[in-house]
């Protein structure tokens, strides 16, 4: 058994292992045909612009619109032939329709911005649907593309990890990611299972315990029975749930749809008859064509589009100075319908980070805060577990000296022992206390009932103290979740893959009652779909892979930037790119203002257009004026739609200490009692930093 479970270094395992990070995935834009079609477009519409104000000769400018109607009409028009023959009548193919006939009366240059108009958004489309699936695809590289199968006469041979069948034995290396979801036989480590679950440290792992495809195991080695066909791992549901959820229509789309439908069908129609019966009743060729084609015009939803897309675009704008980041116009619709909002935990309403929280010498042990902060750091200097980083961070911020270790060890799940000075000091698990140590275990209990993760300082076998270290809250978090409970109409949920008692306490900080904890992504959808079963439209922030489902099934779903995983960045609708919490609340506001103004623009675009096609049905509407009118309305809508670019009215953080812990009220009185920061002057016996 000690030649399979044989430990190798975890620098050298990681080297020779599968690479740890996936490669970031990202399709070219100009490799798209419709970009390539859309830029061929905008150049041939910019040359021919200059040359038809200043009147050079009509062969030249013209060659240069006919060109900006092939490329930018090309694959418009091609997908809406395509919808004729399956009997459905697309939008796109009667905006061609529209810039043809523009041109067939004169008005060329019309023609030629529509056409431009259409090209570039049928490539922004184009581009999102491709980087999402690179997101998707990108994913598969977490878990690793070989395996080591144990054999039954005891010998190893590498296997692609598709191969894997349930029953099979594997075995994971220091610092390789585990090959399959299973369960473990032998050994014991600490894995790092932050893209499945969210927990923000590494769980220990032994005989008995599941572990998940791709996954990093840390300084053990396990020996793995698969449980799992490899398509049927954590990691390949999450890719199928993002795939299912990204493909599915919101009731908004399809909506859409379905007037777009009727709208184009009834244009046609209205079209031909405006033409057809004129022309019946004795009317000139001529005549009946032109009055058929101002009706095209003025007809046309130029100005609906534009009443829709300046004050949408506008508020993209704005909520981009302001680090947040809407991928498109529907989503900065989205943001204003929102009515429920589920916030994951980690590196969300926290920062991410353990730190050291409290210092608790214990009586008898002679030492105060600063020497049982030294003491910890100097014996878990060697290990590079997060914990160990926390309190030598802490010792570093205090300037306090580091002792040199010798005679290192570490065990996975109970913690480090080192020889200090003449003295064996042991840091690690409440386990480490002897069962007599009962005051010692109070300590304890104290701190694990108020969030923290507790870590016992025992010097020669005697206990010597406890330090509390526990993820910070973000210092805007509180006023955050009153502003979402104010927008919404009801408080956020909590989910998260953490445990329950942590997560509770943190839910209690910020004023959040409904928390679901210990979740897998799958459980986390569930959670979604069963508010949105309920007629709500939920809003998901989350930051890490385990969230990406979520944010993918929500209504909207928004990732924090700094700390986000590429796949919960490229699934999410929105990005908050400096993890500001109050920013979530401020987009939200943006979005209502922005479908205010939208309505507004409805109802002046839909004037005019019922105006101008009743004048051209009634009477007769001269062409020019036709063409001023739906300009009109058409500049009328953009210029109202682009005041939200001066929207002044964007919240700043809230005011708060900016390293206030979970389980620390941000108080006055609370202040008082927990000392001074790390950082600052020394902390007395029982202090928190």
């Amino acid at each position: 058994m000690s030649s399979v479970l044989d430990q190798r270094p975890a620098s050298a395992a990681a080297a020779a292992g599968p690479r740890a990070v996936p490669p970031r995935r990202r399709t070219r834009v100009l490799l798209l045909p419709e970009a390539r079609w859309a830029l061929a477009a905008l150049v041939s519409f910019l040359l021919a612009l200059p040359l038809y104000l200043l009147g050079a000769p009509g062969w030249l400018w013209g060659t240069l619109f006919a060109a900006t109607y092939v490329t930018g009409g090309w694959e418009p028009g091609r997908e809406g032939l395509k919808a004729l023959k399956d009997k459905t009548l697309d939008v796109d193919l009667l905006m061609v329709v529209a810039a043809l006939g523009a041109a067939a009366i004169g008005q060329i240059l019309d023609g030629a911005l529509l056409i431009v108009i259409f090209a570039a958004s049928g490539a922004l489309e184009a581009l999102a649907t491709a980087r999402t699936a690179d997101s998707v695809r990108g994913l598969l590289d977490l878990a690793p593309g070989t395996a080591t199968r144990l054999l039954a006469d005891g010998t190893e041979e590498n296997v692609a990890a598709e191969q894997l069948t349930v029953g099979d034995a594997i075995l994971v290396r220091p610092g390789e990611r585990v090959g399959a979801d299973g369960q473990v036989l032998d050994g014991a480590s600490e894995v790092d299972q932050a893209t499945i679950t969210g927990e923000p440290l590494p769980v220990a792992k032994q005989a008995g315990d599941d572990v998940f495809a791709g996954t990093l195991n840390g300084t053990g080695a396990l020996r793995v029975r698969v449980e799992r066909d490899p398509a049927d791992s954590v990691i390949a549901r999450i890719v199928r749930m993002v795939e299912e959820a990204s493909e599915t229509k919101a009731p908004t789309q399809l909506f859409i749809e379905k007037i777009e439908q009727r709208y184009s069908i009834g244009m046609v129609v209205a079209t031909l008859a405006v033409f057809a019966v004129p022309l019946a009743l004795g009317d000139d060729l001529q005549a009946a064509l032109l009055r058929a084609m101002t009706f095209m015009i003025v007809a046309s939803p130029c100005a609906v589009v534009l009443s829709t897309m300046p004050p949408l675009l506008s508020a993209i704008a704005n909520a981009g100075r302001h680090g947040v980041l809407a991928k498109s116009a529907v989503v900065m619709e989205r943001l204003g319908e929102v009515d429920a909002v589920a916030l994951d935990k980690t590196g969300t309403l926290t920062q991410g980070t353990p730190r050291v929280t409290d210092i608790r010498p214990l009586p008898g042990s002679g030492l105060d805060a600063d020497a049982l902060l030294s003491l910890a750091a100097a014996a878990e200097h060697p290990s590079e577990h997060p914990l160990a980083r926390a309190v030598v961070d802490a010792a570093r911020e205090r300037g306090l000296p580091l002792t040199a270790a010798q005679n290192f060890t570490s065990a996975p799940g109970r913690g480090v022992t080192a020889t200090l000075d003449g003295h064996t000091v042991q840091v690690g698990s409440p386990s480490l206390l002897p069962a007599s140590a009962r005051s010692h275990r109070e300590a304890v209990r104290q701190l694990e009932g108020a969030g923290r993760t507790a870590i016992v300082v025992l010097r020669d076998g005697v206990p010597a103290g406890v330090l509390g270290i526990a993820d910070r809250l973000r210092p805007d978090a509180v006023a955050t979740v009153a502003a979402l409970t104010h927008l919404t109409g009801r408080t956020p949920m909590l989910l998260t893959g953490d445990n329950e008692r942590a997560a509770r306490h943190l839910a209690a900080e910020v004023g959040i009652t409904e928390v679901h904890a210990g979740l897998l992504p799958q459980d986390k959808v569930s959670v979604v779909r069963a508010w949105e079963a309920e007629g709500r439209r939920v809003l998901v922030v989350g930051d890490g892979v385990n969230d990406a489902p979520a944010l993918a099934a929500a209504h909207t779903g928004i990732a924090m930037g700094r700390a986000g995983s590429d796949l919960a960045l490229e699934t999410a609708d929105a990005i908050v790119v400096r993890d500001e919490l109050a920013a979530i609340p401020a987009a939200m506001r943006l979005s209502h203002a922005a479908r205010c103004l939208v309505v507004q623009n409805l109802v002046v675009a839909g004037v005019f257009i019922t105006a101008l096609v009743a004048w051209d049905l009634i009477g007769t509407l001269p062409l020019p004026l036709g063409v001023a009118g739906h300009e009109g309305s058409t500049v009328i809508v953009g210029l109202n739609g682009l005041r939200l670019l001066r929207e002044a009215a964007w919240p700043t953080s809230p005011e708060t200490p900016p390293e206030s812990p979970v389980g620390t009220a941000p108080s006055p009185t609370n202040s008082a009692a927990s000392g001074s920061p790390i950082g600052h002057k020394p902390l007395s016996d029982g202090a928190q930093a």
